[in-house]
């Protein structure tokens, strides 16, 4: 009799993809972006914003970026901002910290800051920070460290990292901090791998990285890896695509990427390609998305795919655009 806890895992099909499909790839986010009128398109106009961010982030890691229409999307997220500086999803919709960051990464990636009202931007992260250094999505008062990172991350890349208290923003992080290592959305709350890129990521661009347990962090996240190869968000739950980034980020960031098994991890991304349409999705057999599609390239770029440009563990950006701006994150060293 067993008593223990079965694992939850799925099975990869043996015919499943086993190279990158690139070209397919490319031509999904573009046809993804041109093709207004379909349903996926139209569903998805409450995170309009990010899902730019998504497929332009996706072009540019596959050297592709030149096929967006790069005046109709600034003139898009222009669009999007309100006059209290912050972003909204679409236009005329509330501006939120996470599309924020969404609207930030896509004029640095386009290297056109400057189309936007620069300054609003950093008043509104800055009313946004509370007095314990968290900070609130929006107006409604909702705390996550979603947003502490969303708004580290933001005012990295503008160059005004120093308009917040980060001091304060580091001890509200380090609050969310738990007993396996892991974080979660606020003190107390659920260690979760996306929760752990945002914390871990935070730390990183405030230059805080050292308060991190990295071995006892980099445990359990190399424990979210399961026999299919696939990495999955916390304990008891299936693998997904996703977390090739935000599990392999963080072990990037501590130093521990060396902690999983690459080669069965990339059979999993490999695995989750459409071969028909192009694009990846959560698991095989799923349908594919923006959202998979970046974050199964930006794993296959950690996992050192050379098809693939490198990308910052950080930002989830590519490093050249990192580069072209002068913004450096020292990482923890890898032992």
């Amino acid at each position: 009799l067993k008593m223990g806890t079965p694992v939850k895992d799925v099975e990869l099909p043996k015919n499943a993809p086993s190279s990158l499909l690139l070209q397919k790839h490319s031509d999904y986010i573009e046809a993804f972006e041109k093709n207004k009128d379909d349903y996926e398109y139209c569903m998805t106009e409450f995170l309009r914003v990010s899902g730019v961010y998504w497929g332009l982030t996706a072009m540019d890691l596959m050297g592709q970026l030149h096929r967006m229409n790069k005046e109709e999307v600034l003139h898009f997220v222009e669009g999007c901002q309100h006059p209290c500086g912050g972003f909204g999803p679409t236009h005329q919709q509330d501006p939120h910290l996470l599309y924020t960051l969404s609207a930030i990464q896509i004029l640095t990636l386009y290297d056109s800051l400057d189309v936007i009202d620069a300054e609003q931007v950093v008043k509104y992260i800055v009313s946004l920070q509370q007095e314990d250094g968290s900070f609130y999505g929006d107006h409604w008062g909702e705390v996550d460290t979603r947003f502490s990172f969303c708004s580290l991350a933001c005012l990295a890349l503008m160059g005004r990292l120093n308009a917040i208290n980060v001091d304060k923003a580091v001890k509200f992080v380090l609050s969310c901090m738990n007993f396996d290592g892991g974080f979660g959305s606020v003190p107390g709350s659920e260690s979760h791998a996306g929760q752990v890129y945002c914390c871990v990521g935070a730390l990183a661009i405030a230059g805080a990285l050292y308060h991190v347990d990295a071995d006892q962090l980099g445990w359990w996240l190399a424990e979210r890896q399961l026999p299919s190869g696939g990495l999955n968000g916390r304990p008891e739950k299936l693998p997904d695509v996703c977390y090739s980034w935000w599990v392999l980020s963080s072990l990037k960031m501590i130093g521990r990427i060396h902690w999983i098994d690459k080669e069965k991890l990339e059979h999993f991304i490999m695995a989750s390609q459409d071969e028909e349409t192009g694009g990846f999705s959560d698991r095989p057999g799923d349908w594919v998305d923006p959202f998979h599609t970046l974050f199964g390239l930006g794993g296959l770029s950690l996992l050192g795919n050379k098809q693939v440009k490198p990308v910052n563990p950080v930002f989830c950006m590519p490093q050249d655009v990192l580069d072209r701006i002068g913004l450096k994150v020292k990482l923890l060293d890898s032992v």
